[in-house]
């Protein structure tokens, strides 16, 4: 049964609150400075702020959800609000037990011990870019999709010819192909939906660009040879403030560039990367450091890259410059300096 003290109070001690969050309600815990149960209640995500009004003062922790940005500002009109890593809440994953009550109980006891593995909250600024980049990824995502699709539909009628659905070309060759019923129907409803996707990932394009060019952060990004203003835009969002890390290490572990290092006695072997943080952010930097070597030739990156390429390979080497354009990169950026490596002799 839930302990619910529903009475409203003028003024209450600073209190240690849990809280579960769900897209339509959370379940929350209140501890007292002894640990004990205060109160347990499951409230409308919608009335939130009348209860955090109760327990103004109070520090909360709740988890890093897909939904939480709206939920932590406004808990933090009023409350110490921490977002916890939902990666290393390993008391509540391990749990035997887990339940909304549950894990909302141990978020609780996690604040009243100052024990809480915080995550990052973006600001607005940075939140707004990693909606413009991300909303284009999944429009590219969607149109690939119907693209496959296509694919699927030719195959099925024995067209081998090697189409490209994206391409102007190719939707000509499409618009033209006559197939029996109701493929005819699909087909057209494909090419549609793909024409609507590139008009709206166009839009979004030039937003992108727009507010790539009105950043300090990705003006200097753009500096660098075969970074596009996606690049940096996509960079900056998911990096966000780079003021948060401390050293270039930190952020070549936040995006999962780092090396997996196996220690044994009086061996240590280095073994492949990480890939814990943004696999969207690790293939742009390879992208864009296939750019500066094999386009732009970049004299700092290329050298670096035909050296590790020759003793081992290409593949291990563009990842290799991939976490040295990052690394350049958190240094720009904390620094505030334009692209400008050190010379490399010949």
């Amino acid at each position: 049964m839930n302990l619910c003290f529903t009475h409203r109070r003028s003024k209450v001690s600073p209190m240690f609150i849990g809280i579960d969050v769900h897209k339509r309600y959370s379940q929350i815990a209140v501890l007292d400075k002894n640990g004990e149960i205060v109160e347990e209640v499951r409230v409308e995500n919608a009335n939130l702020d009348d209860f955090a009004q109760r327990y103004a003062g109070s520090k909360a922790a709740l988890e890093a959800t897909s939904n939480y940005y709206h939920i932590h500002d406004t808990l933090s009109e009023y409350l110490d609000v921490t977002v916890a890593n939902p990666g290393e809440l390993k008391l509540i994953s391990d749990s035997d037990k887990k339940t909304d009550r549950v894990d909302a109980k141990q978020l609780a006891r996690m604040v009243r011990l100052g024990s809480v593995p915080e995550s990052y909250v973006p600001t607005d600024e940075v939140r707004q870019a990693r909606a413009l980049v991300r909303g284009r990824q999944k429009l590219v995502e969607n149109r690939t999709e119907y693209a496959n699709k296509i694919h699927g539909l030719l195959s099925d009628h024995g067209i081998t010819r090697e189409v490209k659905p994206l391409s102007v070309e190719g939707r000509e060759f499409l618009a033209e192909l006559s197939l029996p019923a109701p493929w005819d129907a699909l087909l057209e409803s494909y090419l549609e939906l793909i024409q609507v996707l590139t008009e709206q990932i166009e839009s979004l394009e030039a937003e992108i660009e727009e507010r790539a060019g009105s950043l300090k952060e990705t003006q200097l990004l753009m500096t660098i040879p075969g970074v596009s203003y996606f690049t940096a835009l996509t960079i900056y969002a998911e990096l966000g403030e780079i003021n948060r890390f401390d050293r270039a290490k930190e952020v070549v572990s936040y995006v999962g560039l780092n090396p997996i290092i196996r220690e044994s006695g009086d061996s240590r072997f280095e073994g492949s990367i990480s890939k814990r943080g943004s696999g969207r952010v690790r293939w742009l930097l390879v992208q864009a450091s296939y750019s500066a070597v094999h386009t732009c030739e970049d004299e700092y990156l290329s050298q670096f890259y035909n050296r590790l390429a020759r003793k081992k390979n290409s593949k291990t080497a563009i990842v290799a410059t991939a976490r040295k354009l990052l690394v350049s990169m958190y240094h720009m950026l904390d620094r505030e300096e334009v692209y400008d490596p050190p010379g490399v002799s010949a």
